[in-house]
C-alpha cells in the first residue's frame, strides 16, 4: 500500500476550496486502488485547520507550525515541505495549482528528486506512477502526459474536482521545524493588495465578467449588482483591463487568471481564444451578448442574445425575487 499526500493551502486564514477538491479526488483514488490518503498543513496556525481537513478523508495531518509561515515565503515552505516528504515517503504528492505553488514546484521535485506534472485538470494513478490531461496552447489542446517514478508531484487546477465530504478522525503528526528568518537571502517586508480582488477569483463559486460590451458606468454598475445578487466574484477581460475600467487583478484569460468556478457569466464578452483559455473548465457558463454569431456562445451552456442594458435589469429582478 502506498501513500497518497495532498498538500492544503492556507489563505487569509482560510483553507483553499481548491485544496480540499484535490484531497477529495485523492481520496476517491486511494479508496479505488487500496491506498493510503494523508494531508499536510503548513502555517502559523495550522492545528486550526485539522478539524476542516478531517472532513474530506485524510487517515492521517501532518502538521507544520510556525510563525515564520505567517506570510508565505518560498524558502521555509520548500524547506518544511522536503521534511514532510521524507517523513512520509508518499509516492504522489498533490497540490492545488495556486500561484504559490507554481512558485516551489519545481524547486521540490528537483529537491525529492521527483517526476512532476503541473497545472493538470485531472489525474489517475498508473501501474508505476500518474497520468494527466493538461490543458496546453490557451487550452486548445488537451496533452496526456505520463510520469513514472517512485515520487510523483502533481498540481491540479481549481474547479477540476467536486468536494466530496468523507469525515474521519485523522492522526495528527506534527512535524517539527525551525528556521531563522536570518536565514533567509530574501524576505517579505509588505504585502500590497489589489484593490479590485475582493473575492479571490481562484476561489469563487460564481464569477461575473465584463466585456468590452460594458462600456460605461452604468454597465460597471449592472455587474455589480448582478455580482452582488450572487455573491460572486467580478472578472473583466483584457480590454477593459487595459483601458483601466477595471483593476489588472480581475483579467481573466491567457495573460490573467485561469478560473473554474461553478457558475460564470460572461456579459459582453465575444469569446475570444485568450479569453476563453481562462475560463473554459467553468462548470456551467452562460453568455449575454448581443452578437449571436459571438463565438463565446459555441462554449456556452446557456446563451441570452441582447444588449446587455435591456437584458441585465429585469434578469436580476427575477434573481431578487427567487432569492427573497
Amino acid at each position: 500500500m502506498s501513500t497518497i499526500l495532498t498538500h492544503i493551502a492556507i489563505a487569509d486564514g482560510k483553507i483553499k476550496r481548491s485544496s480540499l477538491e484535490v484531497l477529495s479526488h485523492c481520496k476517491q483514488l486511494a479508496e479505488q486502488g487500496g491506498h493510503s490518503v494523508e494531508a499536510v498543513v503548513i502555517d502559523a496556525n495550522a492545528s486550526s485547520f485539522v478539524e476542516g481537513i478531517q472532513k474530506y478523508g485524510a487517515s492521517k495531518v501532518y502538521v507544520v507550525e510556525d510563525p515564520i509561515f505567517k506570510n508565505h515565503m518560498n524558502t521555509p515552505l520548500l524547506k518544511a515541505l522536503s521534511n514532510v516528504m521524507e517523513t512520509a515517503n508518499p509516492s504522489v504528492f498533490a497540490f492545488a495549482s495556486t500561484e504559490g505553488t507554481k512558485d516551489i514546484l519545481g524547486a521540490l521535485a528537483a529537491n525529492q528528486d521527483a517526476a512532476v506534472l503541473p497545472d493538470v485538470s485531472s489525474f489517475e494513478l498508473t501501474e508505476g506512477g500518474v497520468k494527466a490531461k493538461r490543458p496546453v496552447m490557451a487550452a486548445k489542446i488537451i496533452s496526456n502526459t505520463e510520469a513514472k517514478g517512485d515520487k510523483v508531484i502533481v498540481s491540479v487546477r481549481s474547479g477540476s474536482y467536486d468536494l466530496v465530504e468523507n469525515e474521519t478522525s485523522a492522526e495528527v503528526v506534527k512535524v517539527d521545524f525551525s528556521m531563522d528568518e536570518g536565514e533567509l537571502k530574501a524576505t517579505l517586508k509588505e504585502i500590497i493588495s489589489a484593490s479590485g480582488d475582493t473575492i479571490d477569483l481562484n476561489e469563487a463559486e460564481a464569477i461575473v465578467a465584463a466585456g468590452r460590451g460594458v462600456k460605461d458606468e452604468e454597465g460597471q454598475k449592472l455587474i455589480s449588482e448582478l455580482a452582488e445578487v450572487l455573491n460572486a466574484g467580478i472578472g473583466a477581460s483584457r480590454a477593459l483591463t487595459e483601458a483601466g475600467v477595471y483593476d489588472p487583478s480581475l483579467q481573466i484569460g491567457q495573460t490573467g487568471k485561469v478560473v473554474s468556478p461553478q457558475l460564470y457569466i460572461a456579459v459582453g464578452i465575444s469569446g475570444a481564444i485568450q479569453h476563453v483559455a481562462g475560463m473554459a473548465n467553468s462548470k456551467v457558463i452562460v453568455a449575454i451578448n448581443k452578437d449571436a454569431d459571438a463565438p463565446i456562445f459555441e462554449i456556452a451552456d446557456y446563451g441570452l442574445v441582447g444588449d446587455l442594458y435591456k437584458v441585465l435589469p429585469p434578469f436580476i429582478e427575477e434573481l431578487k425575487k427567487i432569492k427573497s
